[in-house]
């Protein structure tokens, strides 16, 4: 997440339709129906692009796995520095390195590639004269989102799935518009959602001031009103979620350790909240904005390799250069202001907000320079094969993870520190960049992108090569 993870995580956000510009015949006379799309009908360097991005979102999302939410948030908390470590030496550097190149930077190109995945699925709809293309966009979001809030009540609360389903709602209406009216909405959105949160950091600074009044009378043998003791009560239910006191990290690490029932308890109790609370006032307002602007870059020919090599190599050092030094200020700050949860909302958390759209562009433009170059062929293979088995890949890492972490599995939650947690990244990313080649050699789809077709379609897809 990153807002909380997301995990971050589906086509159009997980399969984009082409991988090589199509061959285009005329429209039949009578317009088939829709089909599911073959091989030679994608774009690699989306494919890799996406491959990318699901790759390092486990990043992020490995905190939230392994660690109660404030290990996500703060890396200074006292009260879980027994669990996730000291902010210094290794842990330090860990930190370091997922804020500055993954933390909501591949969330958002995620989020961009939902919103070409549209793009691209309409243009083919529309140039082979495809009939009900609304009917099997529509269909394959009921089955994103089944799927999405089943993997967030029974497996893990972090799932972007449904919010992704959600907010795919608003792209359908839109996909005619212009790349410039796409990105401008978006943009607004983007701000929309970061002035909501100035709005709450205010709030919470209240919160915090009126919690202080209640302590204050409770240590002089008082007794708080009960509005103070709301305000307390309150404030102590939001600061946890950024610096648990000792007791509070203790509880929150022994409920995920437990036996199943406690673990789908506690996780159901963290998704709820996101889904009534989170989505409206944070997680809707940036997804669907970066969804629109990604597919006016999709319309722009950035995605697909299209544009020329001076391109991407002016968004690659624009993008570094403009998001880098923004994200160094807010990482100042953050550091400055002990990741307090009132700052947070109200200015050093949108430091990465803005920089990390600029260091997403900065990875998409290193991305399709090494794509038009035809270098790394080695990786990208295997980067393109992640992604177009994105959904199969993204659910997996939430299904490694949680028997990992999870009581149900080997119960190593709050057991590795932050540093310790990237080598377990790094294992995952080895064993997905060799099984979903190997995968694909094999079969048409990845287990999860098969049976999203086949219930999206209703009717069972070929699986065998």
């Amino acid at each position: 997440m990153s807002t909380p993870p997301a995990h971050a995580a589906a086509a159009p956000a997980f399969e984009p339709p082409m991988s090589e510009p199509p061959t285009f015949e005329p429209p039949a006379l009578a317009a088939p129906a829709l089909a599911p799309v073959v091989a030679g009908d994608r774009f690699g360097s989306v494919d890799t692009l996406r491959g990318v991005a699901v790759l390092g979102i486990l990043a992020m999302n490995i905190m939230a796995f392994a660690m109660p939410m404030a290990g996500y948030f703060n890396p200074m908390s006292a009260g879980l520095a027994p669990y996730q470590g000291e902010f210094s030496g290794v842990n330090r550097a860990a930190w370091w390195v997922q804020y500055l190149v993954f933390d909501m930077k591949m969330i958002t190109i995620f989020s961009m590639l939902f919103g070409a995945g549209l793009v691209l699925m309409h243009d083919r709809a529309s140039v082979r004269a495809r009939r009900g293309f609304a009917g099997v966009y529509y269909r394959r979001l009921a089955v994103l989102a089944v799927v999405g809030l089943v993997h967030a009540y029974l497996i893990w609360f972090g799932d972007v799935l449904f919010i992704y389903a959600l907010c795919g709602l608003l792209l359908y209406p839109l996909r005619r518009f212009r790349p410039a009216t796409l990105m401008s909405v978006g943009v607004v959105l983007v701000l929309v959602g970061m002035v909501i949160t100035s709005l709450l950091g205010l709030l919470a600074g209240f919160m915090r001031d009126e919690a202080g009044v209640a302590q204050a009378i409770i240590a002089s043998g008082g007794t708080p009103t009960r509005e103070q003791q709301g305000w307390l009560d309150g404030w102590n239910g939001m600061n946890s979620g950024f610096n648990p006191t000792p007791e509070q990290a203790k509880e929150q690490i022994e409920s995920f350790r437990g036996p199943a029932s406690t673990v789908v308890l506690a996780n159901a109790a963290h998704a709820l909240p996101m889904h009534l609370f989170m989505f409206p006032l944070f997680f809707f307002w940036r997804t669907a904005g970066m969804m629109l602007i990604g597919m006016g870059l999709m319309k722009l020919g950035v995605f697909s390799a299209r544009r020329s090599p001076r391109f991407y190599g002016t968004l690659m050092l624009v993008g570094y250069g403009v998001g880098l030094a923004l994200l160094l200020v807010g990482a100042r700050e953050l550091i400055r202001t002990r990741f307090d949860a009132v700052d947070y909302h109200l200015y050093t958390g949108h430091f990465n907000a803005v920089g990390s759209v600029f260091v997403a562009l900065g990875h998409v433009g290193l991305v399709m320079l090494v794509c038009q170059k035809g270098a790394l062929a080695w990786l990208t293979g295997r980067l393109g094969a992640v992604g177009r088995m994105a959904f199969t890949n993204y659910l997996s890492q939430s299904l490694i993870c949680t028997t990992i972490f999870y009581g149900w599995g080997l119960g190593y939650f709050g057991a590795l520190e932050r540093a310790e947690l990237m080598l377990v990244v790094l294992g995952v990313w080895l064993a997905q960049l060799l099984w979903s080649p190997w995968w694909l050699a094999r079969f048409r789809f990845g287990p999860a992108e098969w049976l999203w077709r086949t219930l999206t379609y209703a009717k069972v897809q070929p699986m065998r090569i």
